[in-house]
């Protein structure tokens, strides 16, 4: 009886440690577009590191919706989707004020949907080899895996650098 009670103790000790030790909640997610990586961030330290794929098109600034391209610049994470057809999907806030400010001078309409999202059921089975080439169509696109993880250390409101 003893042996049991103390290995119930320490199961439960072991649970609490590894709960909260292992689980922080991301401050800032980083992109990198010319590395194809994504960082989670909090406090400044890196906590989680994805391989990424993202616009079919993506050297360069997106300006206008088509141009397949992935955004640069400040965004947030404004709500998620979690029927969406890329199995799960956080939504970046792009365009933001100068992305339509941009657009509306050259006359054309700057897109929107832009998504941290996983893979179809379509393309699904390629797992990690989703990132040998860009295929979104401005997205940035991770492993159905890796999105559940990040579903969870990504709030709403959480902000996204996306740098070139």
């Amino acid at each position: 009886m003893l042996l049991r009670k103390l290995l119930f103790s320490f199961l439960i000790l072991l649970f609490f440690i590894n709960s909260t030790s292992a689980y922080e909640v991301a401050d800032l997610v980083v992109v990198i577009k010319s590395k194809r990586v994504m960082f989670l961030m909090n406090e400044g330290k890196i906590i989680k590191a994805y391989r990424i794929a993202l616009g079919k098109n993506p050297v360069g600034k997106k300006t206008v919706q088509g141009d397949g391209k992935t955004p640069e610049g400040r965004y947030y994470i404004v709500g998620r989707n979690p029927n969406s057809s890329f199995y799960k999907a956080l939504k970046i806030s792009y365009p933001n004020e100068q992305d339509v400010e941009y657009a509306t001078k050259i006359g054309l309409k700057p897109g929107s949907g832009i998504m941290i999202h996983g893979l179809s059921k379509r393309v699904e089975y390629l797992g990690k080899y989703h990132v040998i080439d860009d295929w979104t169509e401005g997205c940035i696109a991770v492993t159905n895996e890796e999105m559940d993880e990040i579903w969870n250390l990504v709030p709403d409101g959480t902000p996204v650098e996306i740098l070139p």
